[in-house]
């Protein structure tokens, strides 16, 4: 999990940064809320930070409200560290969009534990963006299906939204997960497949008719 950490204390961060590298992380470092921001805004922004309350220019609990304000970006899960230990300050943190604090001086088990957490949550949060998006996928199927579609009267080709003609298996097997197994139709089967059948016994017939006869001549050919 890519995590950042932003802490102006060099002992602090350096404390956290070695927790976290042991575990297999990648750690981002910031030293302020301004540099902390600019992070966790960017294209690639951690998706997990521990965040240092009291930091020089923008503390903690500003960082945190920013980055809750645009709602279209993947959610960051926030560990608050800090040394405030009165309830109703570790209150003020959480209502200010914090997902979890963490007070100095910190264990690194329980800072493990804590960001455990968040990474199962976020884990979670990705399932289910992705069981979301396949939603949307499976209504925008049966919306499409629930259109009138246009079919040619003679080969019952279907034009899709480019203006392009498929098959129909080709048109259901594009927009939907239905799958084919060709068969014919009773209605098929008196109508052109027992004709087809009938005119070859015919042609078979007047194959043997002809060979017979051939047969007959070359029996009265003298040599």
């Amino acid at each position: 999990m890519n995590i950042l950490i932003s802490e102006d204390d060099s002992i602090s961060r350096k404390i956290l940064k070695t927790a976290l590298l042991k575990k297999g992380h990648e750690v981002v470092e910031t030293t302020n809320g301004k540099d902390a921001l600019e992070a966790l805004l960017s294209a690639d922004a951690p998706r997990l930070a521990v965040l240092d309350w009291m930091m020089p220019g923008m503390d903690g609990i500003e960082v945190i409200r920013k980055i809750r304000e645009d709602r279209s970006r993947p959610y960051v899960y926030t560990i608050l560290l800090t040394a405030k230990c009165q309830q109703d300050e570790i209150a003020e943190g959480l209502d200010a969009g914090a997902d979890d604090y963490l007070t100095k001086p910190f264990n690194p088990k329980e800072l493990h534990a804590r960001v455990r957490v968040g990474v199962r949550m976020i884990d979670l949060q990705n399932e289910l963006n992705h069981n979301l998006e396949e939603l949307r996928k499976a209504l925008d199927q049966v919306k499409r299906l629930q259109t009138i579609l246009p079919i040619c009267s003679y080969c019952k080709k279907i034009r899709n939204d480019d203006n392009y003609w498929q098959q129909v298996e080709e048109y259901m097997s594009a927009y939907t997960e239905a799958k084919f197994s060709h068969s014919i139709c009773p209605d098929c089967y008196e109508r052109v497949v027992l004709p087809e059948l009938e005119a070859m016994d015919e042609r078979q017939k007047d194959r043997g008719e002809k060979n017979e006869t051939h047969r007959h001549v070359s029996d009265m050919d003298p040599d």
